[in-house]
């Protein structure tokens, strides 16, 4: 297990970096994040990650072969599917298997995860294979999306390195091309904030959420004004934020999969 959080960036541009939250955190302080690999015996890969009260189970799957419009291309795919149990929140939900639907938010969410890991996957080294990451939020409490998407990376890497060492990703072949990584940002009562709790994201007034890669690039930015537009300073404020944020998130997912693989029992990152 790893965990991290604390302060990314020691200052927020407008100087609220003395403001303190509900729940005691600076603006640019993210929430206590653990990850834990090996989190199931099942699965080529499998994270239980941890954003504050947020928790997302991330596991990976890996498959010989691929879509039937994918074959004989020489590629592999990466694909993603969320889901939330009935009571990760504070009343129950219906499971959508029930409801025979798959809502349109849980459409999105799993596109969006998929996107991301596939922006570091290099499809050709993967060969005629896919992987397949599930994550499912078993307690909401805020950026599940983003979490998600965190913990999936450290699952995905988890599979190409049982796949290879199975030797059905061909040796020296380089399928991870970079890491990916996200965080929510957001202006609450006038102040950009990082990884936002339920509680503020019900009342920001701009909710952001930033996919990047471990090298900085941008992989996707979702923003939108809630409540009240926003300028371009404050814009480039969350971006600022962000960006320090998914720079310690990496740096995180760095130490969790540097853990060694040992009798393959858990290991956990912690974020101090």
């Amino acid at each position: 297990m790893v965990s991290g959080g604390g302060t990314t960036t020691g200052a927020v541009a407008d100087g609220t970096a003395g403001v303190l939250r509900a729940d005691g955190r600076r603006p640019d302080e993210l929430r206590p994040v653990t990850i834990t690999r090996r989190f199931l015996d099942a699965g080529e890969g499998s994270v239980l990650v941890e954003f504050g009260g947020t928790k997302v189970l991330c596991v990976a799957s890996f498959t010989e072969g691929v879509p039937r419009w994918r074959k004989g291309s020489g590629e592999g795919w990466v694909t993603a599917e969320y889901a939330m149990l009935p009571r990760a929140t504070g009343s129950r939900s219906d499971r959508e298997s029930v409801r025979g639907k798959v809502g349109g938010r849980t459409h999105e969410i799993s596109r969006l995860i998929g996107r991301s890991l596939r922006a570091v996957v290099d499809v050709a080294a993967l060969g005629e294979n896919t992987i397949v990451l599930d994550c499912d939020v078993l307690q909401a409490d805020g950026g599940t999306r983003t979490a998600a998407i965190t913990g999936a990376y450290v699952a995905l890497a988890d599979a190409v390195a049982w796949a290879t060492s199975e030797r059905l990703v061909k040796p020296g072949r380089t399928v991870l091309k970079d890491s990916v990584a996200a965080v929510s940002v957001g202006i609450v009562d006038g102040v950009p904030v990082l990884d936002l709790p339920y509680v503020e994201d019900v009342r920001a007034e701009t909710d952001m959420n930033v996919v990047t890669t471990g090298s900085g690039a941008f992989v996707e930015v979702q923003g939108t004004a809630e409540h009240a537009p926003f300028d371009r300073a404050e814009l480039d404020a969350l971006l600022d934020l962000a960006v320090a944020g998914t720079a310690r998130l990496t740096a995180l997912q760095a130490a969790a999969l540097a853990a060694p693989a040992g009798d393959g029992s858990a290991t956990r990152a912690v974020a101090p």
